[in-house]
């Protein structure tokens, strides 16, 4: 690739994500965020080296590093310093860089305390106060408290926050869930849509649209008229997930996150608009180009599009489950999104009825309706009994079946007869002894077998809850429970997703070591742990 070209690309995203906005106080805010950014843009062929020659053994490490001295200054210290024979560049990278801030490192675990204690007293260290950030960070500043997962997370992550709240739900901390909501309303407002996390480098992707799903749990505390308060951000989201449909045509059937099918139908996938590595995994993303077969920009589009999912990585993007190389995600019209998507087009719906608008809350009620039917039509597998995702290329339903197929239970858009069929397909394919691996594939990828992972035992045991499906999910909730509390009882550690096949096992696969903390194993827990008996 050559890197002027590359830069290029780079900051053309950059000036996309950052467009303005249309009032003058987030036209206001929009000029702070302009001046943010991305690492590979400030610092050019000196980023690719220090990616590529690995400094650091974590890529995201250096792009959450802050630059001690200004830009130029290191750049030109760097062109004369590696001239030198003897130049080492891992210790100029730390003459000139701050590393990142390892806020849980005089955190001591006490384990005679109860799981619920240790996650009581991990809320602190895990909130990050309102943002002051130094010139040249990646970090977007944001303006409320905030809890981040933990581990190499130093920031805020958008699907994981709602997972989170369940927890500072139990622990009656609504104040910082709303302040939590206020910051993705306010990142709406000046950037258009949340992004992946709030580092500059997730600026081309959002996450898991669960902005409604986060709202409703905020109502619940404070009143419907809380549907009403964040209205203009949950059209906003909806409109960035729907941009680019008037484009679609049979010939032009995909355009950013919107397909159009044959018959007409539109439905959603996950869209990265980035097509270079990652700035925070640049050099595993190179190597997994060079091992394709088809143009680099495309594999890249598709490894950051399964970042926007979360599953990152998961044989439900691959086209051979043993080869990442072969992943395919702008290909596929996920269950979960549209799921998401239907309980966000409910939501609006919910928003206006509470406004008095009762013609605006019948179209989107319509909407969701409408996206309700496609999904029955494109995602429900009579076959297997079981929703699953669609090949929109291929023209058919993908051969992995994941729990992201209970999320249309989760949401109530499913029939109580798929509802007890999925039932039945949960206790052959997923559960094991610790839980519910997230699919059947044993492939090294983090998000497949024998991984388990807490936001998707949540969506299960709720999902199942719905259609009363309450013995499955029991004993979801019970093997689940007991797991993450012996791993905290022998480790000292709620850690980000476990191994629920070999409970002797800590979990494994992915691009990273497991990572303690942790945001959203500490939410569901608590949860679950705190409900009536």
């Amino acid at each position: 690739m050559h890197f002027l070209k590359y830069l290029s690309l780079v900051a053309l995203m950059l000036m996309c994500a950052c467009r303005p906005s249309s009032t003058g106080t987030e036209n206001h805010t929009q000029t702070r965020y302009s001046k943010l950014v991305m690492p590979e843009e400030n610092f050019g062929q000196f980023f690719a080296d220090v990616q590529l020659g690995q400094v650091f053994p974590d890529g995201k490490t250096f792009v959450d590093c802050t630059p001690k001295y200004p830009v130029a200054e290191i750049l030109a210290k760097y062109d004369k310093a590696k001239q030198q024979p003897n130049f080492n560049l891992k210790l100029f990278v730390k003459a000139n860089f701050y590393t990142p801030h390892l806020y849980s490192s005089n955190f001591k675990t006490d384990t005679s305390r109860s799981a619920e204690e240790h996650i009581n007293a991990l809320w602190p260290v895990l909130t990050r106060n309102p943002d002051q950030v130094a010139p040249n960070s990646t970090l977007i500043p944001l303006p409320h408290p905030y809890v981040v997962p933990g581990g190499r997370f130093g920031e805020v992550y958008y699907w994981d926050s709602y997972f989170t709240m369940l927890g500072l739900q139990s622990s009656g901390k609504i104040e910082l869930i709303g302040n939590m909501v206020d910051n993705f309303a306010h990142l709406i407002d000046s950037i258009g849509f949340i992004p992946n996390g709030n580092r500059t480098y997730y600026l081309t992707r959002s996450q898991p649209p669960f902005f409604a799903a986060m709202v409703q749990l905020l109502a619940n505390s404070r009143g419907k008229e809380t549907f009403v308060t964040y209205l203009q951000q949950l059209e906003k989201e909806y409109a960035f997930w729907m941009k680019g449909q008037e484009k679609l045509s049979a010939a032009h059937p995909a355009e950013l996150h919107v397909v159009r099918l044959a018959d007409g139908t539109i439905l959603n996938r996950y869209f990265d608009r980035g097509v270079t590595p990652r700035a925070e995994m640049f050099k595993s993303d190179v190597e997994t180009a060079k091992l394709a077969n088809r143009p680099a920009a495309q594999v890249y589009s598709d490894l950051r599009s399964a970042c926007e999912s979360g599953w990152d990585f998961s044989s439900r993007w691959l086209a051979d489950p043993n080869k990442l190389a072969t992943i395919h995600t702008t290909e596929i019209i996920p269950v979960d999104l549209n799921a998401l998507l239907f309980n966000l087009e409910q939501t609006i719906a919910r928003a206006y009825m509470e406004k008095g608008d009762k013609k605006r809350s019948e179209e989107y009620t319509f909407k969701a309706l409408t996206r309700q039917r496609a999904v029955y039509k494109y995602c429900w597998d009579a076959q297997r009994g079981y929703f699953a995702d669609f090949d929109f290329v291929q023209g058919k339903k993908t051969p992995v079946l994941s729990l992201a197929g209970m999320y249309p239970l989760f949401f109530q858009m499913a029939t109580p007869e798929q509802a007890k069929s999925a039932t039945k397909v949960l206790e052959k394919l997923f559960l094991l002894p610790g839980g519910l691996q997230s699919t059947a594939n044993t492939t090294g990828q983090q998000w497949d077998a024998p991984n388990g992972w807490a936001p998707l035992q949540w969506i299960t045991i709720q999902g199942l809850r719905n259609y009363q499906q309450d013995q499955l999910a029991a004993t979801i909730k019970d093997r689940w429970t007991k797991l993450n509390v012996k791993v905290y009882k022998a480790t000292g550690k709620m850690v980000e997703k476990y191994n629920v096949a070999d409970l002797s096992l800590l979990a494994g696969g992915g691009e990273y070591p497991v990572q303690d903390g942790f945001g959203w194993s500490n939410g569901v827990l608590l949860k679950l742990l705190s409900e009536k008996k």
